[in-house]
C-alpha cells in the first residue's frame, strides 16, 4: 500500500508543525539561572541492600523473619525521599498508611502462620508496590493529569490494585503520568514533568512514564501500568526495566481513568512493571486472578525448540525515526547469543504492512465496534463531561500560555479531526490491521517469539517527542494485534542509557516472552542502578 502524495505531504507538514512546535517551547522556556551550580546528571544509585531485592526474594525473607516489614517500607521511603525532588515520579505519597499496614504486616508474622499458608494466601506480603495515578487508589487522587480532575480522590480501588493489596502488597504512593495517558512523555499541567533517572535531561516515555521512573530509581519494587500504544513499554525501555503488556482480555482494566469504550476496549492493556524479570509472572497472576488460566503459565518452557524470529526495523516507515545503530547493535547481539548459547536459528523476517503501524493503529483506534459505536473523542475526555474542548483555540491559548492542557494533548486533539477526513482510507487500514494480525498469529504459532525493537530511538530528551510523535508506533501496533509483549532491558548506551528489546508471542503465550526475558536478564544483566560510574 504505497504512500499517496497527499500522504507524504500530510506527513512532512506534520513534521514541519513538530519542528514549529519545538521552536516555540525553546521560546517560551525560562532561561536557566546563571549562578547555579550544574545540577546531577543521575540520581544516585540506592546504598541499602534492601532495595536490591526482587519482590520474589522480599517477601521470601519476610516470612522467614529475616527482616521486618517496618524496615523495608522505612527503606523504600526514605529511597523516594532522597531522590523524588529529582525525578518527580511519586506524585502523592501515602507513607504514613504503609507504615501502618507495614506494622500489621509484621504483627502477623510474629503470630506464626507457616511459610506455606502465607506464601500461597499472600505471595507479596509485605512487599511496597507504586501505582500509576491513572488508577483508583482509596485516598489518593485520580486526575491523570487533567487540571479539571485536580480535585479528585479516589474512594475505591482498582480491581488489580485491590488483588495487589489483598496478596500483601503495600502501596507507597501513587506516580505521574501523561495527559490522559496519550502521550510519551509524562508532563501534564497537574504534576509537572518527570525525569530520567539515568539522565535527568531526558524524557521517562508514558504514559506509565512516573512508574518506569521510580521503579529504575530504585524507589519501588514493583508497578502497576497500563498500555493501549506502548505505555508500558515505552517507560520500561527509556527506565531500562522489565514491562509485560499481557494479551488482550487477560488483566482486568477496571478503576483507571479514562478507561476504554467501543473498539478500544479490544487494545488497553494493564499489566506489571518491575526492576527483575522474575517478578513479571508473580505480578501478573495475581493482576490476572481468575483470568490467568487463560495463560499457559504453569507450562515448561524449553528455550532451544522456540522458533525464534528477528526483525530490525518496521520497513521505513516516513512516519518515524530510523532506529537508533546501538539499538540494532544490542539486538544484533542477542540474536548472536540465541545463536551461540542455545543452538537455535534466529530467522530474519520481512513483514511488509508492520510499516504502516502508526496508520493502521490510528486507523483501528478511531474505528466503530461490532455494534457500530463510535470511539470516544479525545476532546469529550479533555472536558471530562464539563465544556467542550476545541484543539484550535486551545492551542491559541497555549501559545500565550492560558491553556490548561498541554501541548501534546491539543495535537491529539487537532489530530483526531484529520483522521475522520478520510473514512474510506480509514477503513482500508483497519482491514490491513485486521490481515497483519493474522499473519502474525501463523508466523508466530505455539512456539514462536520475535525481537522487535522498543522504539526507534533511546531515551531522548525533554520536548523532542514533539518532533517525533509517531515513534510510538513501534509499540502501538501490538495493542491493536492483542499480541503479549514483554520489553526486556539491555544494558546501558555508550551515554549511559538504557537499551532495551520487545519480545512478542502470539495471543495467550504469554508464558514464552517472560521465559525468554528472565533468560536475557541471566546473559545480559538486566536493571542497572542509575548513578554508578
Amino acid at each position: 500500500m504505497a504512500l499517496s502524495r497527499a500522504e507524504r505531504c500530510l506527513a512532512l507538514l506534520l513534521r514541519l508543525l513538530s519542528r514549529a512546535c519545538l521552536a516555540l517551547l525553546g521560546l517560551v522556556a525560562p532561561a536557566p539561572p546563571r549562578a547555579r551550580p550544574a545540577p546531577p546528571r543521575a540520581v544516585p544509585p540506592p546504598r541499602r541492600p534492601l532495595l536490591l531485592l526482587p519482590a520474589r526474594q522480599l517477601a521470601a525473607r519476610l516470612r522467614a523473619r529475616q527482616v521486618t516489614c517496618v524496615e523495608v517500607v522505612e527503606a523504600y521511603v526514605e529511597r523516594i525521599k532522597e531522590v523524588n525532588p529529582l525525578i518527580n515520579a511519586v506524585v502523592k505519597d501515602r507513607f504514613e498508611e504503609a507504615l501502618q499496614e507495614a506494622r500489621q504486616v509484621d504483627k502477623l508474622l510474629l503470630e506464626g502462620p507457616g511459610d506455606d499458608y502465607l506464601e500461597e494466601k499472600f505471595p507479596l506480603l509485605g512487599v511496597p508496590v507504586t501505582v500509576k495515578e491513572a488508577f483508583s487508589l482509596h485516598g489518593m487522587p485520580n486526575t491523570s493529569g487533567l487540571v479539571n480532575r485536580r480535585k479528585v480522590i479516589a474512594t475505591s480501588d482498582a480491581t488489580v490494585v485491590s488483588r495487589l493489596k489483598q496478596a500483601g502488597a503495600i502501596p507507597l504512593g501513587v506516580t505521574n503520568c501523561s495527559e490522559l495517558c496519550m502521550w510519551y512523555e509524562s508532563s501534564n499541567r497537574v504534576y509537572g514533568r518527570t525525569n530520567n533517572p539515568y539522565d535527568l535531561q531526558r524524557i521517562v516515555g508514558g504514559s506509565s512514564g512516573g512508574e518506569g521512573s521510580v521503579l529504575a530509581a530504585a524507589c519501588s519494587v514493583i508497578g502497576v501500568g497500563s498500555d493501549i500504544g506502548g505505555s508500558i513499554r515505552m517507560p520500561a525501555f527509556f527506565n531500562g526495566v522489565f514491562g509485560h503488556k499481557p494479551t488482550t482480555g487477560v488483566v482486568p482494566n477496571d478503576g483507571q481513568f479514562p478507561n476504554a469504550q467501543g473498539v478500544r476496549t479490544s487494545f488497553l492493556c494493564t499489566g506489571p512493571m518491575c526492576r527483575y524479570a522474575e517478578d513479571l509472572e508473580l505480578m501478573l497472576r495475581v493482576m490476572a486472578g481468575p483470568g490467568v488460566s487463560r495463560l499457559k503459565l504453569n507450562e515448561k518452557v524449553s528455550l532451544e525448540k522456540i522458533k525464534f524470529h528477528c526483525m530490525d526495523h518496521d520497513g521505513g516507515s516516513i512516519f518515524v525515526s530510523p532506529v537508533d545503530k546501538e539499538i540494532l547493535q544490542a539486538q544484533k547481539k542477542v540474536v548472536e547469543h540465541l545463536e551461540r548459547e542455545l543452538g537455535v536459528r534466529v530467522r530474519r523476517v520481512a513483514i511488509h504492512k508492520m510499516k504502516y503501524s502508526f496508520q493502521i493503529w490510528s486507523a483501528m483506534m478511531s474505528s466503530k465496534d461490532s455494534d457500530g459505536q463510535e470511539a470516544q473523542l479525545f476532546t469529550d475526555l479533555l472536558g471530562d463531561h464539563g465544556k467542550p474542548v476545541w484543539p484550535l483555540w486551545e492551542l491559541m491559548k497555549w501559545l500565550v500560555g492560558m491553556s490548561s492542557h498541554t501541548l501534546p494533548a491539543i495535537a491529539l486533539g487537532l489530530t483526531e479531526k484529520l483522521m475522520k477526513l478520510n473514512p474510506g482510507g480509514n477503513a482500508k487500514l483497519v482491514s490491513m490491521g485486521k490481515s497483519l494480525q493474522e499473519e502474525m498469529e501463523a508466523l508466530l504459532g505455539p512456539d514462536g517469539v520475535l525481537l522487535y525493537p522498543s522504539h526507534p530511538t533511546i531515551a531522548p530528551r525533554h520536548h523532542s517527542p514533539i518532533c517525533m510523535p509517531f515513534n510510538f508506533a513501534y509499540t502501538a501496533i501490538f495493542n491493536v494485534l492483542g499480541l503479549p509483549v514483554t520489553q526486556c532491558p539491555l544494558g546501558l548506551s555508550s551515554e549511559g542509557l538504557p537499551l532495551g528489546i520487545q519480545l512478542v508471542a502470539a495471543s495467550y503465550n504469554d508464558h514464552l516472552t517472560l521465559a525468554v526475558a528472565r533468560y536475557l536478564e541471566k546473559a545480559f544483566g538486566g536493571w542497572v542502578s542509575p548513578g554508578k560510574v
